[in-house]
């Protein structure tokens, strides 16, 4: 029923020095839809992938924002999600209150952490099982900041958290160079890129993932589904531009073969060169 004797209790510590209970909740959000995050010097994008119980049914919404200035996207329990975005709403109107300006990003990530910390240390408390992408512009610049279950905290230039988000993980390794300097289109661009490789095979379309865009003289907000199927379909249609059209196959050149081999060869050639794309 349980792994061993040391994962009964989150206080608890393995002789190895492992807490079990942390693990499992950080494995939770290994278990959720992928959350991609890219930033450049002015603009951070957010996406997630929709994912629907069952086909009668809508999806939960995994991207939420916090302030103006603040955005966040989910992976595994939706419901701790949905909690700790509210606290940090809450945190970010009270600064406002007080001292009348935004919370700074980084301020907000550590609070955030520390609250995380806290359910690991506490006996009748459990970790929250969701790891959160942190969105932000303030007065240092654009951030992105990953928040993990274990009251860590990271910040990146790109990173992708949930199921199946090694594909995108690796897309984004090789566009890294260039995020710093992109353009906002260039990262929605990337961002959708990126949600397709988790996607394994499925095709892309505005019903199953989510954009969102925080920049410079640009609230963070969340693009409408029109806006981002016509998006998917401006980048599908510069795939297909990428990519010649195969040639189809002549059957006149198989007769003429046998009167002239030597022809026949050559002609043949190219014909198996436009059959081969269609192959693969």
């Amino acid at each position: 029923m349980f792994r061993n004797q040391y994962d009964t209790d989150v206080t608890t510590w393995s002789p190895a020095g492992r807490l079990f209970q942390v693990e499992y909740a950080m494995e939770a959000v290994k278990q959720g839809s992928a959350a991609i995050g890219l930033r450049s010097t002015t603009h951070v994008v957010l996406a997630c992938v929709n994912k629907a119980n069952s086909e009668l049914s809508s999806h939960q919404k995994k991207i939420f924002k916090v302030d103006d200035h603040i955005g966040v996207a989910i992976a595994g329990l939706t419901a701790d999600g949905r909690v700790l975005s509210r606290y940090m709403r809450s945190e970010c109107i009270n600064y406002s209150y007080t001292y009348e300006s935004p919370l700074p990003v980084g301020r907000l990530v550590v609070q955030l952490a520390d609250k995380a910390q806290v359910c690991t240390q506490r006996s009748w408390k459990r970790p929250y099982g969701v790891g959160l992408l942190v969105a932000g512009l303030d007065e240092s610049g654009a951030h992105l900041y990953y928040n993990c279950p274990s009251g860590n905290y990271f910040e990146y230039q790109a990173f992708a958290i949930g199921s199946r988000s090694q594909a995108a993980k690796t897309y984004l390794e090789r566009k890294f160079d260039n995020f710093n300097t992109s353009s906002r289109e260039d990262l929605i661009k990337d961002a959708l890129i990126a949600t397709r490789e988790s996607l394994q095979g499925e095709k892309l379309r505005s019903s199953v993932c989510t954009i969102a865009v925080i920049g410079v003289g640009e609230p963070f907000h969340i693009l409408d589904q029109e806006t981002v199927q016509k998006l998917i379909d401006e980048f599908e249609i510069v795939r297909e531009e990428e990519v010649p059209p195969a040639e189809e196959p002549q059957p006149e050149p198989e007769q003429d073969a046998a009167a002239d081999p030597g022809a026949g060869a050559g002609q043949g050639g190219a014909a198996g060169e436009g059959a081969a794309p269609m192959d693969i």
